[in-house]
């Protein structure tokens, strides 16, 4: 049989990929939780100022379920504030109203002209969006054809994606009998304008206001025609994830086009985001069996109307399947699920788990990591001493967790110190193997310590022998009394163990002892470093620097001696107040060079020489002018003499 051919490979291995993606769904990493609402609120909840911020605060609030605390008064507001000369006041003014219950106006016959007026080809998106927005917001009739005819036209002109989305709600205020089609297909379009930044989010590069604008206006004009969005489930999730990463609102117009993001992805007819949360750690132990979970939508709303099941739970260690097609228990706003019945064994388990119940639920398939904890136990603690050449039998002593041995051990050149113990999990009885088994001991008179890692073997048995001709490299050969402590711990443990042992004492031969014991605690003062600059070399003779000053000086005495020679005109310096500071500011910079190299540092002469740049600069710049006045003057008077000579 042939090898497959490189066509083939590369189709597998983009298949494989495809696979592994779909795999590792994305899932929601940012949604609008009850601090986030509570700041949402206070911005929108802002007095009103003209009529455009108490559209934004009516507007904004009812999409998140909320209402103007005094309405009358908004209404008398929005009344009292309106222009009815502005197509765009009128706007701001109809879609507040239509929230506000009882609120209702009367629009006159030059209103009524005025909004229908600025539906044409000559006017924007945005006076066509404001117009026709005014229109449905008063309840006064339109022609949707005609509406959309202007409308395409000018959306052809302007391609911008703010007057795509302002085409976008234009639209969702038309008949559904007109042919909305060409406008829903711009949401496509736009879609393919979102930047992706790193696979987790999407949003257009004019800003998050620009996005949740967009996310909003498409999901209201898909439920007006009733087409679902050309907008993947991932994409929804991706644009979400992008809207709510913003936690602090700046302005009232970017609250504003949150909540209507919030609103549209919590109401609409086609896809709508949970998010599925634990209550508190995703962990479980024999004294808190349960796993705990919340259902919420993308504003927190509780969703309990649903059904939750436990696909399967896999131990991450081994692999193994412990449980499969569980449902959860709904208990007031949680899910439950006793994950102990089954008596798994600690350690961590990966969760796949699903939400049913709406098939427009999208991101209702997610992977959750649960840990599950216990406690350790320690058992047949055996504390020896064995002779190195086996001629006495070894003394063993047993010691039960956490008392200490009575007396003490001792470990020398003749005989070793032994520890052995087997760790269990108490609820179970099962073997341990925790992460973290650590044997320290501690010099009771210099404070030294040393930790060795105490290592099972076949049997799962910990043992740890301390041979003082072995070890005496970490000990620095230093003899003495030490603690023994025994160190257990892991993530999955309930009670971690620093347990004081027994007394050991460990003696080095003579010869090995360091002159001086010195102290092993890492939180002492250091040894002062004495650093040795490099002597300075030799100056040479003051004749050889006598010598090199004079040539260095020699050009600027030549230029003396042939300005003498060819005799220097002066007669143009003047001795005006600019002139003379300028100079002296010159002067005053080289001074400051030499001060630089003798006193100052970088810093103090960068301060001083912006002082002096700056008044140089100026009196020369007036210098200058002066000049340029006296020499234009002299020209004209040239000019004038040269002209009365001709005539």
């Amino acid at each position: 049989m042939a090898a497959p051919g490189p066509r083939l490979r590369l189709e597998a291995a983009l298949g494989f990929l495809l696979l592994l993606a779909c795999a590792q769904a994305l899932v929601p990493s940012h949604r609008l939780d009850a601090r986030d609402l509570a700041r949402l609120r206070a911005v929108l909840e802002r007095p009103f100022t003209d009529v455009r911020s108490a559209f934004y605060s009516i507007v904004g609030l009812s999409s998140l379920g909320v209402r103007v605390a005094d309405e009358k008064a908004a209404c008398k507001f929005i009344k009292s504030h309106v222009d009815s000369s502005s197509v765009e006041s009128l706007f701001y003014a109809a879609q507040a109203m239509q929230v506000l219950s009882g609120c209702e106006v009367t629009i006159s016959n030059e209103t009524r002209e005025l909004l229908l007026a600025a539906v044409s080809e000559d006017s924007s998106v945005t006076q066509i969006f404001h117009a026709v927005g005014a229109l449905s917001g008063f309840g006064l009739p339109l022609a949707s054809q005609e509406a959309l005819s202007a409308l395409s036209a000018r959306l052809s002109k302007e391609e911008s994606v703010l007057a795509t989305i302002q085409a976008l709600e234009t639209a969702s205020h038309l008949s559904q009998q007109a042919d909305l089609s060409s406008i829903v297909e711009e949401i496509e379009d736009l879609v393919a304008r979102l930047d992706d930044l790193g696979g987790v989010y999407l949003q257009f590069e004019e800003g998050i206001e620009t996005t949740a604008l967009f996310v909003a206006a498409a999901y209201k004009l898909s439920d007006h025609v009733g087409t679902e969005p050309a907008i993947k489930e991932d994409q929804v999730i991706q644009l979400m994830n992008a809207i709510f990463s913003k936690k602090n609102f700046e302005t009232l117009s970017e609250a504003f086009s949150i909540a209507r993001a919030a609103g549209a992805l919590s109401q609409n007819r086609f896809h709508l985001p949970i998010i599925i949360v634990p209550d508190g750690p995703a962990a479980v132990s024999h004294h808190q069996p349960l796993l705990r979970l919340q259902v919420t939508n993308v504003m927190s709303q509780l969703l309990t109307q649903v059904s939750v099941k436990l696909d399967q739970a896999k131990s991450v260690s081994s692999k193994a399947t412990v449980l499969q097609q569980l449902p959860f228990t709904l208990s007031g706003d949680f899910f439950e699920l006793n994950f102990m019945n089954v008596k798994p064994a600690s350690g961590y388990y990966d969760f796949s788990i699903s939400v049913d119940g709406d098939k427009r639920f999208i991101a209702n398939k997610v992977e959750l990591k649960v840990k599950v904890s216990t406690e350790v136990g320690i058992t047949n603690v055996d504390l020896s001493t064995v002779d190195k050449d086996q001629s006495i039998a070894p003394k063993t002593t047993r010691v039960a967790y956490p008392a200490k041995a009575k007396g003490s051990f001792t470990a020398d050149s003749h005989q070793n110190f032994a520890l052995s113990f087997q760790l269990i999990d108490v609820n179970s009885g099962a073997e341990l193997i925790p992460h973290q088994t650590f044997v320290r001991l501690h010099n009771q008179k210099t404070g030294q310590e040393v930790v060795f890692v105490a290592e099972p073997d076949s049997k799962n048995v910990y043992k740890f022998e301390l041979d003082t001709s072995e070890r005496k490299t970490e000990f620095d050969s230093a003899s003495g009394t030490y603690t023994l402590y025994l160190i257990i711990g892991d993530a999955t443990l309930e009670n971690p163990i620093l347990w004081n042992v027994a007394d050991v004492v460990i003696i080095f031969p003579e010869e090995d002892a360091p002159s001086t014991v010195q102290s092993k605690n890492l939180f002492v003062p250091k040894p002062e470093i004495q650093h040795l600059f490099r002597e300075p070399e030799k100056r040479p003779p003051t004749v050889v620097s006598n010598t090199f000053t004079a040539l260095v000086l020699s050009p600027l005495l030549l230029l003396l001696i042939l300005w003498i020679k060819i005799g220097a005109n002066i007669s143009n310096f003047s001795f005006a107040p600019s002139t003379i500071v300028f100079h002296l500011g010159h002067a005053a910079m080289l001074g400051l060079m030499y001060v630089y190299w003798t006193q100052l540092n970088m810093f103090q002469t960068l301060k001083y020489l912006a002082i002096l740049g700056g008044i140089t600069f100026l009196a020369g710049n007036r210098m200058l002018a002066q000049k340029a006045v006296k020499r234009i003057a002299a020209e004209q008077s040239s000019r004038l003499a040269k002209y009365r000579t001709l005539r």
